[in-house]
């Protein structure tokens, strides 16, 4: 099977790199299920209670199973989706019972359609996410609690699939009210690390402070190689002048933590890639579901694990400002002036609107220490990025780098979780220099395109592209072709490639941190989204680079 597995990877995947990374991946982390099930005559595929197939919209069963299912039971599968009038839809499930028996194949038999056969890896990997997760979940709710699935057209997006599919957020509640965990062989690789953001993003505040994050971060990630966890204190923080994110667990008798955690796959000396997460707020209405305002932060801490798992040949650092923001005689209150690391000034008209001042300091502590090639910040910022884009589908990116916005945008087409580019422009950088008595405030006084300005403002504080000379000015007319201006990194809308500049994107994610219902890959309540697409801007950093 293990080989039968090898030979589909080498047929989809265009890297050789990845193909090696991803099967050792596999191996290292799920070796003992792949040992235990095969699709031959000397392992009993009886001993489990549920199999998953994959047909195309003809009938056939995919290129692995075919092989292995003999030619009897291939033609009674083909002749009972036939006459149960399947019509080959992405995702159609047909449970048949005992048609395997004498050749000792589970009870309960999961057909499940591919469509029509893939013509990219792209597409491949989409419909054997769906397949499987359709296949596993229809299987659980009739009881299966050992299952075995084919792994069709992609054993990447099978593996994601199934174990995306059979999510239940049921960790809090009593032994007896849990749902009995179900085995499925012989993979699992990404889905596990999207399930951490998943956990820490549908636990209770209570549950999830700033210190027990940091802890639960150290102990996911501790048997890694490479991997260095460092947890900073309000002291340290103090130290640095961070008076922006200190600023907004001042309320809170939660202790802030600043998360610092280090994966050296790379040369001594390269630069690293830089990732920052971080939070923010909605209006009241929706206040029980910011337990998973974390969401970016527990995002960026979950690539770390897959990075270091594929053992990518990249520097990583991944910086996570965490604080309770809450009312008390010592929060801050609107009006407040606040002085960010950089030594700028921020007036604090709207306390709703805190995650970008976190994000502020941990930006200008991330890019003026650790001096990356590129940086991006995910973080559930912005309702108006919902208003924009809407919910469940993309989340907006916001960049100063057409190359880094492509390989932002390929990633998502690769693991089905997608961006839209939206302007980082300083058009809206007027709108946050409007204080009288600081050098920026941290709202506009305009009900639209909050998002816009959100991106702008955090820009401001990403070492090396601030604009230094023309803060609280009209900068429509600086001439951006002084060469001196380049140089001092006063040219704020020129592509970051073209003027050897850090690559810089800020993703607003709170359209996607969230679902409401359940459906094939994702579950109702924290999606762990968007952490398979930055596993994935890491892979293909470390390949292209």
């Amino acid at each position: 099977m293990f080989r039968s597995l090898t030979n589909l990877c080498q047929k989809n995947l265009k890297s050789s790199y990845y193909l090696r990374r991803q099967i050792l991946f596999f191996n290292h982390i799920n070796h003992n299920h792949i040992n235990h099930y095969r699709f031959n005559s000397t392992n009993k595929l009886s001993d489990f209670d549920g199999l998953v197939l994959g047909t195309y919209k003809d009938g056939s069963l995919s290129e692995i199973a075919s092989k292995e299912i003999s030619n009897n039971i291939q033609q009674t599968i083909k002749q009972q989706l036939q006459c149960a009038g399947v019509k080959g839809k992405l995702g159609e499930v047909r449970v048949l019972y005992g048609i395997g028996k004498e050749e000792g194949l589970p009870s309960k038999i999961a057909i499940v359609s591919l469509g029509t056969k893939s013509e990219n890896l792209k597409d491949s990997l989409n419909k054997a996410r769906v397949a499987a997760a359709a296949g596993v979940r229809t299987l659980c709710d009739q009881g299966a609690k050992n299952i075995a699935i084919d792994v069709m057209t992609s054993e990447h997006g099978v593996s994601e699939g199934a174990t995306l599919g059979l999510y239940k957020p049921d960790k809090l509640k009593s032994i007896q009210n849990q749902e009995e965990s179900v085995k499925i062989s012989p993979f699992g690789s990404l889905n596990s690390i999207q399930d951490f953001t998943w956990e820490t993003g549908n636990s209770p505040a209570n549950h999830m402070t700033p210190t027990i994050f940091t802890e639960n971060v150290k102990s996911f990630l501790k048997d890694l190689p490479k991997v260095e966890v460092i947890v900073r204190d309000e002291k340290w923080a103090e130290e640095k002048k961070m008076g922006s994110f200190l600023s907004v667990g001042r309320g809170s008798n939660e202790p802030s933590k600043f998360l610092e955690i280090h994966y050296k796959g790379g040369k001594e000396g390269d630069k690293p890639l830089a990732l920052v997460g971080g939070i923010s707020i909605k209006p009241s209405k929706h206040m029980s579901e910011m337990k998973i305002d974390m969401g970016g932060g527990a995002a960026v801490s979950a690539a770390l694990y897959g990075i270091a798992k594929l053992e990518l040949p990249i520097n990583v650092v991944v910086t996570v400002p965490l604080c309770e923001n809450l009312l008390s005689g010592h929060a801050t209150k609107p009006g407040d002036v606040v002085i960010a690391m950089n030594g700028k000034s921020i007036e604090v008209d709207d306390t709703d609107a805190e995650g970008r001042l976190i994000l502020a300091d941990a930006l200008y502590y991330t890019s003026s220490t650790f001096k990356p090639h590129s940086l991006i910040d995910i973080a559930t910022l912005t309702y108006s990025i919902m208003a924009g884009l809407g919910t469940d589908k993309y989340s907006g990116v916001f960049s100063n780098s057409d190359k880094l916005w492509e390989e932002l945008f390929k990633a998502g087409k690769i693991t089905n979780d997608h961006f839209w580019r939206m302007p980082l422009d300083d058009f809206y950088l007027k709108a946050m220099t409007k204080s009288d008595v600081a050098d920026y405030i941290n709202c506009s006084d305009s009900d639209y395109g909050d998002a816009c300005n959100a991106a702008i403002f955090l820009k401001e504080f990403v070492y090396g592209l601030s604009d230094e000379g023309t803060v609280g000015k009209d900068i429509t007319f600086i001439d951006k072709e002084k060469k001196d201006d380049v140089t001092k990194g006063n040219i704020i809308d020129k592509d970051a490639d073209e003027i050897n500049k850090i690559r810089y994107a800020h993703i607003d994610m709170a359209g996607i941190m969230n679902t409401s219902e359940d459906s094939c890959c994702d579950v109702k309540g924290a999606t762990g989204r968007p952490t398979r697409s930055i596993i994935e801007i890491a892979r293909r950093i470390a390949v292209y680079k």
